[in-house]
């Protein structure tokens, strides 16, 4: 789709139009071939425009970073007392599944581009590592051992993204749905792990 030439009623109009293009022009030319200039002009605004809401063409794809930060390490400390790491966690993801469910539509072919593109799927990483170190340090404000802090994190955030993975290729269940599954499998495979007094001595 190519924007009518003209100023958008609002920013937050630009910075969804250029998403868009972006998104578009990633699909049919490939990330490499496509220039800010292009994704500007498809989205009907300038490149200065472009870059007065994204750095690089890269951070399009991933706009809403810092939000879903502040909102995962808002939903873990307001938790309820008593749970433990991963149990945080999992209330944590199910509060900010909206951002993830009202964004769908732009989810799936974003996915797919980062898929077949190298500096982007390097970015993705940076990000989930960004991520994972916030969730980290929100269990750490809650008193959760530096020991296991990490652990939960990276293991939570990992269940967290297969979940999101599997809503993205299977909509026929919610994402809820995927998470709590999710969730459950990773319980079962704690439960099936090798009892301490049964390992081999180091």
């Amino acid at each position: 789709m190519r924007y009518p030439r003209g100023v958008p009623r609002s920013g937050a109009e630009a910075r969804r139009r250029l998403q868009q293009a972006a998104l578009e022009l990633y699909w049919e030319r490939g990330f490499d071939q496509t220039t800010t200039a292009e994704i500007a002009a498809r989205a009907g605004v300038n490149e200065r425009t472009f870059f007065r809401h994204f750095p690089d063409k890269r951070e399009v794809l991933f706009d809403g970073e810092s939000d879903l930060r502040a909102a995962l390490m808002q939903a873990v400390a307001e938790a309820p007392d008593g749970l433990q790491p991963l149990e945080i966690l999992l209330c944590a993801f199910r509060k900010v599944e909206r951002i993830l469910e009202g964004n769908r539509p732009f989810a799936e072919p974003r996915l797919q581009v980062i898929a077949v593109t190298p500096a982007l799927r390097e970015r993705e990483l940076a990000k989930a590592a960004s991520l994972t170190d916030a969730v980290a340090e929100a269990l750490r404000q809650r008193g959760v051992a530096d020991r296991l802090v990490g652990l939960a994190a990276q293991t939570g955030w990992a269940a967290f993204h297969q979940a999101a993975q599997a809503w993205i290729e299977d909509p026929s269940q919610s994402l809820d749905a995927h998470l709590l599954q999710a969730f459950d499998d990773l319980r079962a495979l704690s439960v099936s792990a090798l009892p301490a007094q049964t390992r081999p001595e180091s």
